[in-house]
């Protein structure tokens, strides 16, 4: 069976939700095991501030979310250090009951964010480190991958057919 836990995790207890925001800072352990998940090189640094407003059973988190990771370039496969600045909103809910599977239901787009949780407490840091792994670019392009296509050929423009005899030709004049 996989191991479930969260590579970074900050349960909040809905009871003691304050008014004071919080500042929250994953070990170097945490940042290295999210970056192994998202698959990327590195995260030297992240940190998030968030504010917490309960309405009853339901929280409101805002705040923003900053981080440096070191990303591989997905041309030249060459490490490049990207900066993440993110604001958060997010909801935490508690579970809306059975949905039957022909039903239609109505989104809006603050229900986009909403995180169901059990019982009494939320995982922030969970909901956190999903919000990196938006943020991130899974196409992401170093400084020298023009250099590296231009070098290697992959320029995107390479004639083929019956037309590419005659354009080695042109290219020797």
């Amino acid at each position: 069976m996989p191991d479930l836990t969260p590579e970074y995790s900050y349960p909040v207890d809905i009871r003691q939700v304050a008014d004071a925001p919080l500042t929250l800072v994953p070990d170097e352990a945490a940042r290295r095991r999210l970056s192994g998940r998202f698959g990327i090189t590195s995260i030297p640094a992240m940190q998030a501030t968030i504010s917490l407003v309960r309405e009853g059973e339901r929280v409101t988190a805002t705040g923003r979310l900053t981080a440096d990771v070191i990303q591989a370039c997905r041309v030249s496969a060459e490490d490049f250090p990207v900066r993440i600045d993110e604001p958060v909103h997010l909801r935490f809910v508690p579970p809306a009951g059975a949905i039957t599977p022909d039903e239609e239901i109505e989104l809006t787009a603050e229900d986009c964010d909403e995180i169901e949780y059990h019982g009494t407490a939320f995982d922030l840091g969970e909901a956190l480190a999903q919000t990196l792994a938006l943020a991130l670019d899974p196409f992401a392009e170093g400084p020298n991958a023009d250099a590296f296509r231009a070098a290697h050929g992959l320029d995107g423009e390479a004639v083929t057919g019956p037309f590419a005899a005659l354009a080695a030709l042109k290219k020797q004049d």
